[in-house]
Formats: structure tokens, sequence, C-alpha cells
């Protein structure tokens, strides 16, 4: 996955922003002002943590290397995923998919509303 693909692909859901509010490198993608996704900026390796329901999170991590509790993270919650390793990018951004959904699901339904006519 590179960061072009990976912004692109996030970009590709309505109502989505992308914010560096911790730093000069670690990009924050949000929809409603909620985090989806948070990736490194910097070094040739992009990792990322994603929302994932805590029972799917646990079994990520016992089959995938790739996938770790979440770095800076509520571990129960999110997965930190090191992209480029045992997992391609179709399943990394299915993984993107399931942590949008999560979190989109989590908005008032006015704000859904409103994201869905935009988008």
């Amino acid at each position: 996955m590179t960061r072009e693909r990976l912004e692109n692909y996030c970009f590709s859901k309505g109502g989505v922003i992308k914010e560096y509010p911790f730093d000069k490198v670690t990009a924050v993608y949000k929809v409603g002002n909620k985090m989806f996704v948070l990736s490194s900026d910097k070094g040739d390796e992009i990792g990322l943590n994603l929302k994932c329901d805590p029972l799917y999170a646990a079994e990520l991590r016992s089959i995938y290397d790739c996938v770790l509790p979440g770095y800076h993270m509520n571990k129960r919650h999110w997965n930190t995923v090191t992209c480029n390793k045992d997992a391609d990018d179709k399943l990394i951004e299915e993984w993107i998919d399931d942590s949008y959904g999560l979190v989109f699901a989590s908005l008032t339904k006015k704000l859904q509303n409103e994201i869905n006519l935009k988008g």
C-alpha cells in the first residue's frame, strides 16, 4: 500500500477529511470529526491504526503478524497494521472499510444523512 493509494481510498468515502492534530507526521482521517484511520507520513514503512470490532481485532492479531494492538490507542478497539507485510492492499482496504463503517455508524442519523447527501 502506498501513501497515495491510502489517501485516495480514504477520500473515496463520504465526508472524509484529513488533519494533523497530533504532530506533523501523523495523518488522521476522520468522518464526522471522528477518527477512523491514523497513518504515519514518515519513513518507508506505512503503519495504520484502524478501529475494529474487539472480537474481530483479536482474531486478526492471531492470524496476521502485521496486525498488533493499537499503538497509543484503546487496544481493545484499535489495531495497528504494518502495510506491505503479510496482508495485501485489498485486505487492508477491507479493514479500512470496517473502521469507517464502525465510526460512521456511531454518528448521529442527522450527520449520517448530511454526509450521504454530499457523497
